[in-house]
């Protein structure tokens, strides 16, 4: 992919399903709380990252190209 992303959980909105550390391990972790976090705040873009987001029962998760801030997902509409 060659793009570099922020990462971010909205703490407010994770409910521990744990699928986003199942889909990319390397990318998010769950505290003792089963809150997700990601792992770095800004990481290489992956596949798997993308899955984790993509994924997520609730919609949490959020993708941005580091620099700019453009939303990888959710999509703009």
């Amino acid at each position: 992919m060659g793009d570099r992303w922020t990462v971010q959980v909205d703490r407010s909105v994770c409910i521990g399903s744990g699928l986003c550390a199942a889909a990319a391990p390397d990318g998010f972790r769950l505290d003792g709380a089963r809150q997700s976090h990601p792992a770095e705040a800004e990481t290489d873009a992956s596949e798997a990252l993308l899955a984790a987001a993509e994924g997520c029962p609730v919609e949490a998760i959020t993708l941005l190209l580091a620099g700019s801030g453009e939303p990888v997902f959710p999509p703009e509409d």
